[in-house]
């Protein structure tokens, strides 16, 4: 076989076994990192509707260079996006009577009752930093009928894209972080782990309600085999 002929036919071959999303890189085990919900309506920085303490300009600008870093050093990015529509679930504004943070039942699970954040097309639902980050961005809370605090799979058991992307491009590893460490960035690391990810979770790259829940939500992803870090070697 001629050597011009032998390359075209090796090429070809490589070719035929790509995953088609991630191409020729993707055939390599690797790393990648889920930056949880960091949007308008989350952020002090944007007067958001459900702004969590510490979210400003500041923090954004950390959040942005260390994802750039990442990006830089070969890992995979991927984004989750709270995308409600107007009448959720979730919304206190969609309960008569009800005040914001209450705790009611529905269809026997515990719903809080939230202030109206992150609609559909509207700026407080936008991603705060640079698309051209990500990977894929994968949206959550699409379903009215639930909420959906981890970017695995909503409280009704739907689930995804995200696993099956992280499948597809042979991630072994995941670094997880963003808004808020006692709610959507503890389910989404909690949900990662129960699938087999080896997850490190980094503390100064997020942002919790409240003091005494972050705690918890520490404790439990320790229990759960997680690596809660405060910061990472790369980030120095």
């Amino acid at each position: 076989m001629k050597s011009t002929t032998r390359r075209s036919f090796l090429s070809g071959l490589a070719a035929l076994s790509l995953p088609p999303l991630f191409g020729e890189e993707a055939r390599r085990p690797r790393s990648a990192v889920i930056v949880v919900d960091i949007q308008g309506d989350f952020t002090e920085a944007r007067k958001g509707s459900l702004a969590v303490a510490g979210t400003d300009e500041a923090y954004l600008r950390s959040v942005a260079e260390a994802t750039a870093k990442f990006k830089a050093a070969g890992h995979l990015i991927f984004a989750t996006q709270d995308w409600h529509p107007a009448d959720h679930v979730s919304f206190v504004t969609n309960h008569k009577g009800r005040k914001p943070f209450e705790v009611i039942k529905i269809n026997g699970r515990d719903q809080v009752l939230w202030p109206a954040h992150c609609i559909q097309n509207t700026k407080g639902a936008e991603i705060l930093l640079d698309a051209g980050l990500f990977t894929k961005v994968v949206q959550k809370g699409k379903d009215r009928r639930f909420d959906s605090y981890s970017g695995f799979k909503d409280d009704g058991g739907a689930r995804t894209e995200k696993e099956s992307l992280l499948r597809e491009a042979d991630v072994r590893e995941v670094i997880v972080y963003g808004v808020a460490t006692d709610f959507c960035v503890r389910a989404t690391a909690l949900d990662a782990a129960t699938a087999g990810f080896k997850v490190t979770m980094v503390r100064e790259l997020s942002r919790g309600v409240a003091p005494d829940s972050v705690e918890k939500a520490l404790a439990d992803l320790r229990t759960a085999g997680v690596s809660v870090v405060d910061s990472l070697p790369l980030l120095a």
